[in-house]
């Protein structure tokens, strides 16, 4: 048995027993977790003392951090209060990277392809992990885990890090944040009440109809539901769709279901009636007419006031930190549309990969290994500067002030440990706990810690990714008849090689369960 085989092995095993507890014992938070007060005081005095220490011996250094998110107003004061910070810490200073998400795949492939130096970038595996790993874009990190990353493998349950391995190995830290995903809507709950909508009788997308007919009908100039690329009906976290790996790869299973056997999405019964139900809505009027070219983040779309819903991963309190985001606060409810799982898009759903063109990848760990132990610089990062992007109610809750807009990047969920995080005062103060309960029983989708590995079949998902780029947003967003560009798409996926990639994505999988 070789060394990368037994390593892959026992972190399966340590998968294995994490998500049996979790079924079994409704994912209780133990001593080490991030919920701990003296743990969270031990990995502050760790990282105090270590700080100093690894200050007296570094070289002046500057991190580039790559992640996805609207630049912001007062990003270059919040980089200098980070730079102050740091220099102390580590010795280091920050050069924030921030890069809208219609451009964002766009500007990673290229930095990828050119070898741009960098240090930091946000990865998921839902975003080409897997793929950008093959290519040698990430640094395998155990080691630097080890050597400078203590205060993350105290603090991040060992699940996370066991999910997101691809053949026994860590390319990336992931966020300590929920383990659960659900999906559905958040919607403008003050119009539904002000119409006599009653949400909660909605259980699934169908419903939504009767809704959408009559924001359509009384609030001429509204949109009842917006979409774009990559939010729609058919997300994996709506549909349920677990694409084993990284997304843009073809085969997936339902997270939901028993079945292990991977099928193309246009064979899966579920994925074909939504693409027909979404047809209806656009025919009908109630999805924006550009939604397969229109690159309009939701958020700014909710903030214009114009839309009622968008499709959305929904977690405890979603919903008011889109109201926080967009000004609509107190106006903005989350209804969800499927069952709760887990799968390895949430353990590696969220997470900062250390660049194999990173100058200093020990510097870059220490700035991961802070983000998950440094309540100040966590909240720095998320929140801005206290008594200008947010004023303090008591140690925990914080209130926005007239510049909180200049510095609101609404990314929590990508950087280090969630449960430093401020809750905002008109969020439920008791949030982290809704966390954890949030993660109980929660369905277990039968491929989780399952990670493809494209590699056999590289030129193959190249081309897939083509045809992918000319057919599924128009799809996806109703956009096109489906009668019509359905059997096209699918003829062009043929020729592209969607038939061996499927297989051999079956037969990693099917050695995984034997191995299981």
């Amino acid at each position: 048995m070789t060394r990368t085989t037994s390593l892959l092995i026992r972190a399966r095993m340590l998968l294995w027993a994490s998500l049996f507890l979790i079924s079994a014992c409704s994912n209780q938070i133990g001593e080490n977790s991030p919920l701990s007060s003296d743990n969270e005081s031990a990995s502050s005095e760790v990282m105090k003392s270590s700080g100093s220490q690894q200050n007296r011996t570094l070289e002046p250094y500057t991190l580039k951090f790559v992640y996805i998110g609207s630049p912001q107003k007062d990003e270059e004061e919040v980089e200098a209060a980070m730079n102050t910070y740091l220099i102390d810490k580590i010795n280091a200073k920050i050069d924030l990277m921030p890069i809208d998400w219609g451009p964002w795949d766009d500007k990673i492939n290229l930095m990828v392809a050119s070898r741009e130096k960098i240090d930091l970038l946000f990865t998921a595996q839902w975003n080409k992990h897997a793929v950008n790993v093959s290519k040698g874009a990430f640094l395998e990190i155990d080691e630097l885990l080890e050597q400078y990353g203590q205060g993350i493998l105290q603090s991040l349950d060992p699940i996370f890090l066991a999910g997101a391995k691809i053949d026994g190995k860590n390319y990336a830290v992931p966020t300590n944040k929920e383990l659960a995903a659900q999906g559905g809507i958040v919607y403008r709950s003050d119009i539904a009440e002000e119409l006599g909508i009653d949400m909660s009788k909605m259980k699934k997308m169908e419903d939504l109809d009767a809704v959408y007919q009559i924001i359509l009908d009384k609030k001429p100039g509204m949109t009842p539901l917006y979409m774009k690329m990559g939010e729609t009906f058919n997300s994996h976290y709506v549909g349920n769709f677990d694409a084993l790996g990284d997304t843009s790869i073809p085969g997936i299973i339902l997270k939901d279901g028993e079945s292990t056997k991977v099928v193309p999405a246009y064979e899966v019964d579920r994925y074909v009636d939504t693409l027909r139900i979404t047809r209806q809505f656009f025919q009908k009027g109630y999805i924006n007419k550009d939604a397969a070219t229109n690159q309009t983040m939701n958020n700014d779309a909710l903030k214009s006031g114009d839309v009622f819903s968008i499709t959305s991963a929904l977690k405890p309190g979603k919903d008011e930190e889109l109201a926080i985001q967009t000004g609509l606060i107190g106006k903005l409810a989350q209804l969800p549309l499927n069952e709760k799982t887990i799968a390895t898009s949430e353990t590696a759903g969220s997470m900062l990969a250390i660049s194999s063109t990173s100058q200093d990848p020990a510097r870059a760990m220490m700035f991961i290994n802070l983000l998950h132990t440094d309540s100040y610089l966590n909240n720095l990062l998320n929140y801005g500067i206290e008594g200008k992007h947010y004023t303090k109610v008591n140690e925990n809750m914080i209130m926005p002030t007239e510049h909180t807009q200049l510095y609101n990047p609404g990314s929590n969920w990508m950087f280090g440990n969630q449960f430093l995080n401020y809750v905002w005062d008109s969020e439920d103060p008791d949030k982290w706990n809704h966390f954890k309960e949030f993660n109980q029983n929660a369905k277990l989708s039968p491929g989780l810690g399952f990670v493809f590995d494209g590699d056999a079949v590289r030129a193959e998902v190249a081309a897939v990714v083509n045809v992918n780029r000319q057919y599924q947003t128009a799809l996806e967003t109703g956009s096109v008849d489906i009668d019509k560009v359905l059997p096209e798409y699918t003829e062009r996926l043929r020729a592209a090689g969607i038939e061996k990639i499927v297989a051999e994505k079956q037969a990693q999988f099917d050695q995984f369960l034997a191995n299981k």
